[in-house]
C-alpha cells in the first residue's frame, strides 16, 4: 500500500467513529498486536514481545477509503516493544484494518 498522505489520514482519523477496547479480547486489537509483532520481528530478530496497553487503546469504525483500499477500523494507542524480555519507553502505534479485519498497514513511532 502506498504511503497515506497527511491529508488523507487526518480525514479518515475526522470520519472515524471513536470506541475503546475493554478487554485483551477485542479482535481488532489482536490481529494488529499479532501482525505488528511479525512486522518488527522482521525488522529486529531482538524483538521478542509487543504488549498494546489497553488503556490508551482507541478502536474506531470507519467507512472510508485511502485511495482505492477500504478502512473499516483504525486502532491507535501505546504500545511496548520487549527486547530480550525488557520493555522500555511506549511507542505510539497506528493500525489500519479493511475488510474482515485484515490489518492494511501498521507503524510506530517513539514517543
Amino acid at each position: 500500500m502506498k504511503r497515506l498522505s497527511v491529508t488523507a489520514f487526518a480525514a479518515l482519523c475526522l470520519t472515524a467513529g471513536a470506541t475503546y477496547a475493554q478487554t485483551n479480547n477485542d479482535e481488532a486489537a489482536q490481529a494488529c498486536q499479532s501482525t505488528g509483532l511479525l512486522a518488527l520481528q522482521e525488522k529486529s530478530s531482538a524483538i521478542t514481545d509487543l504488549v498494546l496497553d489497553m488503556e490508551t487503546l482507541a478502536v474506531s469504525s470507519a467507512d472510508t477509503k485511502v485511495e482505492n483500499v477500504a478502512v473499516k477500523t483504525v486502532v491507535m494507542g501505546d504500545a511496548y516493544i520487549a527486547r530480550g524480555g525488557e520493555t522500555g519507553k511506549p511507542d505510539r502505534f497506528v493500525c489500519l484494518l479493511g475488510e474482515e479485519g485484515k490489518v492494511l498497514l501498521t507503524f510506530f513511532t517513539a514517543q
